[in-house]
């Protein structure tokens, strides 16, 4: 049986980078893959970041949002098994825990969950908060029981998550004891940000060794006098630069230059009948081999150097490596089933899940709720309004934009004899003498240069403005301006006028409305035609041949003074670019320009700008590696 532990600093983000989450898990060739900083929140649990066939998962998500952050860890656990039902494998549990407290098992509303054993000295409030953070998942596989930990992170000033790291490790390490004194046995696998030894970190001091976490991680160990095997040390006790984290930004990677934070501990005995017999546990009897994965890492042999430019390379993957370990002589348990936790049971997965009935149902429903809104539409909003003109105008009232009428406050019943519209909040009744003398005209072109407010919306998103449009006049502007004004003069000719009700509207024939129609269309598309012609082509007159207009010639000022600040701006951005690059220091140790960071960490200088050496974090004795170089941007920084 083979268990890989991961850290992917991000699932999402492996799964995109792998293709697809079944070529993630089948890349590693494991029994059991347990992964580590998933960053999902439980709604974000889809059937492409938690299902794979061959596979049953357990997840863990965070359930608080602590300092604002949501979905930062999360645990996950994928075992490979042949049935899900009915199974003897050892890889499927037997039974399944999100978390290590006992009380995420229930309902979070359930006040009878009951605390795991072993717990009891703790108030039920301390441990729903260092069980929040979807840190652990437990899978009881028979024969041992797995957890899949991914610890938390406390930075030296950060006495709350100092403590609440303190607080989480006491309580865990109290639940180990409860499954020891059953007799189980335990395997403990995940980022557990903790180096234990200076020879597991890159730059360890001589004060390495006395970290409050470090101690105690020792004294969990067999050399210690404790329960707990370090796997891998077990294994290669001796061996040096074996690091499976690596700082992110700096490039550490190239040089190997990290950290030991991802483990494999083991507790209990072994498998065998004779298991009190002296030197026999679970590394010695069942443990083949155990190392990291480095083949995972981000940097491989063959990458351009950073600084000679390769920071513009995007190294995907983690900034961890995994580490495997191998066992033997595993017997399979009794037949069982996949647990409930599955994420193949968790609602926002199963639901996913359609069938070709419930789609073709949907449809179905969609469409005859599209036919009774467009039948409705005709029966409720509708007008047919008869004047002077020979064909009435149909549309509905709802939907139009017409200046001068709310919209909105107008209704009409169409099985009445005598329809009621209402304008400006009065309501009139249109008898069908007085329909005869009124006549409502809508100009099509008006209408359809009037889009509703949906239509107006979707077209100001759908624009995806550059920044040079900010600094172009359209030369189109003058002309929508003066065509929607005409149009506007055109309809308020046309357009019954509601505030005096007792003042009779004039009426116009066919024949006048196309005439003052036409009409209206000639004057506006000459005046655009000339709009456009200043812009680009000088005006031909008949009788005086080629001129230049006055707004013309105020045009072409515009456009030359324009023309002018564009290239000042240009002649300036590019100034202040040659000034950025002068003023960037050469490193000390290789005379080359250093890269500029932001200090990120909360104190006085919080949010200043310094220089670095530009070349990946390494050995102070490798030549290659980064000089050490440091320098402020600003000399404020400097005399702090």
């Amino acid at each position: 049986m083979k268990i890989v532990t991961y850290n992917v600093n991000g699932l999402r983000q492996r799964v995109a980078q792998f293709g697809s989450l079944p070529k993630l898990l089948n890349s590693f060739d494991a029994d059991l893959i347990c992964l580590q900083e998933t960053k999902l929140r439980r709604q974000e649990l889809t059937a492409d970041l938690a299902i794979a066939d061959g596979y049953e998962s357990f997840f863990s998500c965070t359930r608080t949002s602590d300092k604002g952050r949501t979905g930062y860890s999360g645990v996950a656990t994928f075992c490979r098994v042949k049935s899900a039902i009915s199974s003897v494998e050892v890889a499927l549990p037997i039974a399944a825990e999100e978390g290590f407290t006992g009380l995420l098992a229930c309902s979070r509303k359930d006040e009878a969950a009951s605390v795991a054993e072993g717990l009891e000295e703790f108030s039920r409030e301390e441990l729903l908060k260092v069980d929040g953070e979807g840190r652990c998942i437990i899978t009881d596989h028979g024969h041992f029981v797995l957890f899949n930990l991914y610890g938390p992170r406390a930075g030296d000033g950060d006495a709350d998550r100092i403590l609440f790291k303190l607080n989480f490790f006491k309580v865990l390490e109290k639940r180990w004891e409860s499954l020891l004194q059953q007799g189980r046995r335990i395997l403990v696998v995940g980022d557990l940000n903790i180096a234990p030894c200076a020879i597991d970190r890159c730059d360890a001091g001589p004060d390495f060794e006395k970290n409050q976490f470090r101690t105690w991680f020792r004294s969990m160990l067999v050399e210690s006098g404790g329960r707990f095997f370090d796997v891998f040390r077990a294994k290669n006790p001796n061996r040096k630069d074996a690091f499976t984290c690596w700082p992110s930004n700096t490039g550490a990677e190239q040089f190997n230059y990290g950290t030991r934070i991802d483990h494999i501990l083991s507790a209990g005995p072994c498998l065998h009948e004779e298991h009190d017999v002296e030197g026999h546990n679970l590394v010695t009897c069942h443990v083949k081999e155990c190392d990291i994965l480095t083949e995972y890492k981000r940097w491989k042999p063959g990458n351009t150097p950073r600084w000679n430019g390769g920071w513009s390379t995007k190294l995907e993957g983690s900034d961890h490596a995994p580490v495997y370990t191998f066992l033997v002589d595993i017997p399979d348990v009794s037949e069982h089933s996949t647990p409930p936790l599955a994420a193949r049971y968790l609602p926002m997965v199963h639901g996913l899940q359609q069938t070709l009935v419930s789609v073709l149902m949907r449809r179905q429903a969609a469409k005859q709720v599209k036919s009774h809104v467009v039948s409705g539409s005709f029966s409720d909003g509708s007008t047919i309004i008869s004047g002077g003109c020979s064909h009435g105008v149909k549309r509905s009232m709802a939907n139009s934009d017409v200046p001068g009428i709310d919209m909105s406050c107008c209704s009409s019943d169409l099985d009445s004899e005598n329809p009621t519209l209402n304008v400006g909040g009065r309501s009139e009744d249109i008898s069908e003498e007085s329909a005869r003398n009124t006549t409502i005209a809508f100009h099509k072109e008006h209408v359809s240069s009037l889009p509703n407010k949906v239509t107006r919306k979707k077209a100001r998103k759908s624009q995806q403005l550059s920044l040079r449009s900010f600094f172009q006049k359209s030369p189109n502007l003058d002309n929508d301006i003066d065509n929607s004004a005409t149009d506007i003069s055109t309809s308020q000719a046309c357009v019954l006028n509601s505030n005096n009700p007792s003042q009779e509207a004039p009426v116009m024939d066919d024949c006048r409305c196309s005439a003052m129609q036409n009409e209206t269309n000639e004057i506006s598309s000459s005046q655009g035609q000339e709009e456009l012609d200043c812009g680009c082509s000088p005006k031909k007159n008949d009788t005086n041949g080629t001129v230049y207009s006055q707004g013309q010639e105020e045009r072409d000022g515009s456009c030359y003074l324009e023309k002018l600040k564009n290239n000042d701006a240009l002649l300036e951005w590019q100034r202040i670019q040659q000034l950025m690059q002068n003023s960037i220091p050469l490193c000390k140790g290789h005379r080359e320009p250093c890269v500029s960071r932001v200090v990120k960490k909360p104190g006085p200088t919080f949010g200043h700008r310094f220089y670095v050496c530009a070349r990946a974090e390494g050995p102070s004795s490798n030549p290659e590696a980064n000089c050490g170089y440091f320098r402020w941007a600003s000399m404020k920084c400097r005399a702090k």
